[in-house]
């Protein structure tokens, strides 16, 4: 008997821009080789800031996909500039609720899935999958990754209380809540004693070698001589969770001792969707000849990007310490050097220390920062960074985590 799974996503090809993209489309692609056939509702590509069509074959041409009705609130919703922040709730893309609901139900009514999956960061995609849960009764897993709120997050207040109502309502209604870090856990086991510990599960973020494959076809790597270093971000940049300030004070101060220069080191950003706020940033410290904002590229190009830097950059501020980005797993199959500005206390920073990358400096530091880059940059010209182990790179791959979530798809499936 064919076993199917609705999955309820909102970051799916065409969108282009998050990494986030990269947990559904892998689950999907991999779990037929787990005896689970994948269907996604995810929304329509007029939501998407960036679309392209890239990562389009990945999608298996007898998969089932379905792009409800949706809308951006601040793009399509706005009058010079503005919007009803009633309209933005839980997110700008409420409006997909409206669309997804009765799509979801006619995809309940032809597939007769098994159960239901959906997927966090966008707070609509749980409020759809418990709607259509409890529509239907079909058992609904919540793939939380990240927390959805915390102490002053989201920093509305209106929002805040919303996106705690729905990740209450999720976590009492849902089979299992997913989360893609072990502290991530322990907050919520904390913060909501009444739900038992059997609910919360992890499946990690990770890395897919088909994709690494195909991008290593084109690396051409360059001896490092006597050019300049070239250190890479590759994907957004929260002004929050991940405010490069520091970094940008600790680079201006490496230029002006002369420590370095444009002769001796560039620094890409690609990908940030947060450049109005980092432009300004970088010309107040005066290292616009160092840094550069660049424009997301198709998913093959970004990775071959990393794979030919000579060093990544991973940014994490300590009010994330219970999550680690989704980049750092490719990051560590990139095998190249990583310099980790991120709290010692962190989950990131212990997955760091665990493959073995001890290349680390607090990201609200910028003396430890500056002490840390010279130290990097000096491994770099030497030869003599650590990369991330064999070991550390096995553990992570996609192929392994859609095992574990067809796992649970099982485990769900038995008791329903």
């Amino acid at each position: 008997m064919v076993k199917r799974v609705l999955m309820i996503a909102f970051h799916f090809p065409p969108m282009r821009g998050s990494s986030g993209i990269q947990r559904t489309l892998k689950f999907a692609r991999y779990l037929p080789q787990f005896g689970w056939q994948p269907a996604v509702l995810s929304a329509h590509p007029r939501a998407y800031a960036i679309t392209g069509q890239d990562q389009m074959n990945e999608i298996a041409a007898d998969m089932p996909v379905e792009h409800a009705f949706a809308l951006d609130t601040s793009r399509h919703l706005a009058f010079k500039g503005k919007y009803l922040g009633a309209l933005a709730l839980p997110d700008r893309w409420s409006s997909w609720w409206l669309g997804a609901v009765p799509r979801g139900l006619k995809m309940i009514r032809n597939l007769r899935p098994d159960v239901l999956w959906s997927t966090y960061p966008i707070a609509t995609a749980h409020l759809i999958g418990y709607t259509l849960h409890r529509l239907t009764g079909i058992p609904w897993i919540a793939d939380f990754r990240d927390p959805m709120t915390d102490e002053g997050y989201p920093t509305d207040p209106t929002v805040r209380k919303t996106f705690h109502w729905i990740e209450r309502k999720t976590l009492a209604h849902c089979a299992l809540a997913v989360f893609s870090t072990p502290g991530t856990i322990r907050d919520h086991q904390v913060r909501f004693p009444d739900i038992p510990a059997s609910r919360f599960v992890l499946i990690e973020n990770g890395y897919d070698e088909e994709n690494f494959a195909a991008a290593a076809a084109d690396v051409q790597p360059a001896p490092v001589g006597d050019r300049p270093l070239l250190l890479v971000h590759s994907g957004i940049i929260y002004p929050s969770e991940r405010d490069p300030g520091p970094f940008f004070e600790a680079l201006g101060q490496l230029l002006r001792d002369g420590a370095v220069s444009a002769a001796t080191l560039q620094i890409v950003l690609r990908a940030t969707a947060h450049d109005s706020y980092l432009q300004p940033l970088i010309e107040k410290n005066g290292i616009g000849a160092i840094v550069s904002l660049a424009q997301p590229v198709p998913y093959r190009v970004a990775l071959q990007e990393m794979l030919e830097a000579d060093g990544l950059l991973i940014l994490q501020a300590g009010n994330c310490n219970s999550q680690i980005p989704a980049k750092l797993y490719e990051y560590l199959r990139a095998q190249r050097p990583i310099l980790g500005l991120t709290d010692e206390a962190g989950d990131t920073c212990a997955s760091l220390r665990a493959a073995g990358i001890d290349t680390i400096a607090p990201l609200d530091a910028p003396v430890a920062i500056a002490q840390e880059l010279v130290r990097f940059l000096g491994l770099l010209r030497s030869g003599a960074a650590p990369v991330a182990s064999s070991d550390a790179v096995a553990a992570c791959s996609r192929q392994g985590r859609t095992l574990e979530l067809a796992k649970l798809l099982d485990r769900v499936k038995l008791v329903k």
